[in-house]
């Protein structure tokens, strides 16, 4: 079935380098790739400029989106590989939503964070206003400068008290895309699960009989953070994979409206996967 992925860009490397990883991630599927670029502004800024120099700044825009169209389909080694443009001059987050459902979105790929991002943080304000927002699909969050490595270790972090559904079929079909392992962490002991996290370690197991998977526990740690680190270096995971529901560890790493400085700096992709039911 062909792949509708968003790749929202501000044209800055980062962005360019979460585009580069989608097409290599895709390689072999066939998707059709939408560069999304949002020229609106705060209102303070646009009430100094011309409407004619707003136009200009949208034209301006529009030329460095197909720029790269241009570059993409000329990079691409997939001929099933398609490229469309998209460019608005309304508000960010309410666009991507309208185009997540217009364009049947699949997949939203990014770029941690934007040309003017801080070093000390993690994600940009985009990023994060996007993983808190968009609960139509997954986002696809790509550090700085990475550069494409076959996923063969995927880890997928949970604490056994929730049954999951559709969220999965996320973490299934990313798997089924080069046959990689699905390394389950708990971060706790095994002996010291409640009957109903037992429950639905069963469920997960069921869910994912037909995938290659193993389940690993490690104590608790003070600082979940440095659990899941500690986990991605040992197993050279190649991907992190979670599901965000409401009071989830992904809310710990990301706070709205500062976003805090954390030692969580996931140095791989990280596909933050929305709570669906």
């Amino acid at each position: 079935m062909r792949k509708n992925i968003l790749l929202p860009t501000d044209f800055s490397e980062n962005a360019w380098s979460a585009a580069l990883y989608a097409l290599k991630l895709y390689q072999e599927e066939s998707c059709t790739f939408y560069f999304f670029h949002s020229s609106k502004m705060k209102i303070s800024t646009m009430s100094n400029m011309s409407s004619k120099l707003l136009h200009v700044l949208a034209e301006n825009a529009m030329k460095d989106l197909n720029e790269l169209k241009e570059t993409a389909e000329n990079i691409t080694t997939k001929a099933d590989h398609s490229f469309e443009v998209l460019l608005s001059t309304n508000d960010f987050l309410n666009t991507i939503e309208t185009i997540i459902e217009k364009n049947k979105i699949d997949l939203v790929v990014m770029g941690t964070k934007g040309a003017t991002g801080a070093k000390e943080f993690f994600f940009g304000s985009n990023t994060v206003d996007i993983i808190n927002k968009i609960k139509r699909c997954p986002v696809l969050v790509i550090p700085d400068a990475y550069n494409f490595v076959k996923p063969e270790h995927i880890a997928f972090p949970t604490d056994y008290n929730r049954n999951y559904g559709d969220e999965l079929l996320a973490l299934k079909q990313l798997t089924a895309l080069y046959k990689s392992e699905i390394d389950i962490l708990h971060i706790n002991t095994e002996n010291a699960l409640s009957e109903t996290q037992k429950y639905n370690l069963e469920q997960l197991k069921i869910a994912l009989e037909t995938y290659s998977h193993t389940f690993h526990w490690r104590p608790d740690y003070s600082n979940k953070e440095q659990a899941i680190k500690d986990f991605i270096d040992e197993l050279k995971i190649n991907i992190l994979v979670m599901v965000n529901y409401e009071h989830s560890f992904i809310e710990n790493i990301i706070k709205e409206p500062v976003i805090k400085k954390m030692g969580f700096h996931p140095t791989i992709p990280f596909l933050v996967i929305p709570r669906l039911n």
